[in-house]
């Protein structure tokens, strides 16, 4: 089980460092329901996915990052119907990858929380 949660930790870490390298993508997501600056919302979220990852790599504290992990991936999950949404009239590729993010989001969920059972 220490595999999977370390390649989730990998993946969240990626995602994480992801919001800083090329935030712009991230920032156009952000639901503009949320109050302030999109930016602010991205290295916020970037910043939770790094401390999720650091937690799921550390045995002590994975089962509780990998239970906050889940509740994060549903968290974000808006942010996934604002993209499809905003790219309901791209052309059909970017179509395609914005409405695949959605179901996407439940095997993730999943993943987490299997990380989280399997360390209790």
């Amino acid at each position: 089980m220490a595999r999977s949660a370390l390649l989730l930790a990998g993946l969240m870490a990626g995602a994480g460092a992801a919001h800083f390298v090329a935030p712009k993508q991230f920032d156009a997501i952000v639901p503009r329901v949320l109050p302030g600056n999109p930016r602010a919302w991205t290295q916020a979220s970037g910043v939770v996915e790094l401390a999720l990852a650091a937690g799921l790599a550390v045995p002590a504290t994975r089962r509780t990052s990998a239970r906050a992990t889940a509740l994060f991936l549903a968290s974000v999950f808006p942010a996934n119907v604002q993209m499809a949404y905003d790219w309901r009239h791209r052309p059909t590729a970017a179509r395609s990858i914005a409405y695949a993010r959605l179901p996407l989001q439940v095997p993730l969920i999943l993943w987490a929380w299997k990380a989280a059972r399997k360390e209790g």
